[in-house]
C-alpha cells in the first residue's frame, strides 16, 4: 500500500478479492436457474403457490418461468407422467442444454405413487435422469424449495474443469433411462398422441 508521507493518504485501494473460476461460475448458475415446469397433476398447484407470494420463489433468482425448453437448465416434473407423455418429456430433456438439472416432484412422478397401473410411468428415472427427489403427496411447497437449496449445493460443489460433467448422459447399459425410440414403443398401445400414425 502507497501512503503519502505529507498527508497520510492511501493512494491505492485496500479492497481486492481473490477467488477460483469454479466458485464464480457455479455461484453464477447456482442463483440464476430457469425452470421448465411440466406439471400434469396436483403437484402443479403447489408448484404454482412455490412461485407466487407467499413462498417468492424469486428471491432464488428464479422467477423467469422458462416455457421453453431451450432457454431453461432446470427441469421440475411436478406430478404424475403418463406413458402418453412420455416421449414429450424426453424430447423436452434432449432440447434443453448442458448444464442442466431435473427435480421429480412428489410421489407420482417420483415412483408412479397411487397409480400402479398401465397407464403411469413408474418414476420419471426411467425417461429422465433425475436430481433430486422431492416426497409427498403432494409435496408442500417448502418441499420443492428445500430441493431448490439441494440443487444449488449440487451445483456449487461441480467443477468446470471436469470433462465428464457436461457430457450428455444418453442411454448407458445400466438402463438408469430409456432412449426415445424405446419410449415410443412403450407408449405407442395408449395412444402416444406424438406419433399415432406410426404403427403398421
Amino acid at each position: 500500500m502507497d501512503v503519502r508521507p505529507d498527508a497520510g493518504v492511501v493512494t491505492t485501494s485496500p479492497n481486492w478479492i481473490t477467488t477460483t473460476l469454479d466458485a464464480v461460475v457455479n455461484r453464477s448458475r447456482a442463483n440464476s436457474l430457469w425452470p421448465m415446469p411440466f406439471g400434469t397433476a396436483c403437484c402443479a398447484i403447489e408448484f404454482m403457490a412455490t412461485a407466487a407470494s407467499r413462498y417468492d420463489l424469486a428471491r432464488f433468482g428464479m422467477e423467469r418461468q422458462a416455457f421453453s425448453p431451450r432457454q431453461s437448465d432446470l427441469l421440475i416434473c411436478a406430478g404424475r407422467l403418463p406413458f402418453k407423455l412420455a416421449p414429450v418429456i424426453r424430447k423436452i430433456w434432449d432440447q434443453m442444454l448442458q448444464p442442466k438439472w431435473c427435480i421429480s416432484m412428489g410421489a407420482c412422478a417420483s415412483t408412479g405413487g397411487i397409480f400402479d397401473n398401465y397407464a403411469m410411468v413408474q418414476g420419471i428415472d426411467t425417461i429422465v435422469p433425475v436430481d433430486v427427489y422431492v416426497p409427498g403427496c403432494p409435496p408442500r411447497p417448502e418441499g420443492l424449495l428445500h430441493a431448490i437449496l439441494m440443487i444449488q449445493k449440487k451445483i456449487k460443489g461441480e467443477s468446470v474443469f471436469d470433462p465428464a460433467l457436461r457430457v450428455e448422459r444418453l442411454v448407458g447399459e445400466d438402463g438408469l433411462f430409456l432412449p426415445p425410440a424405446v419410449v415410443d414403443e412403450l407408449s405407442e398401445p395408449f395412444g402416444n398422441s406424438v406419433a399415432q400414425t406410426r404403427s403398421a
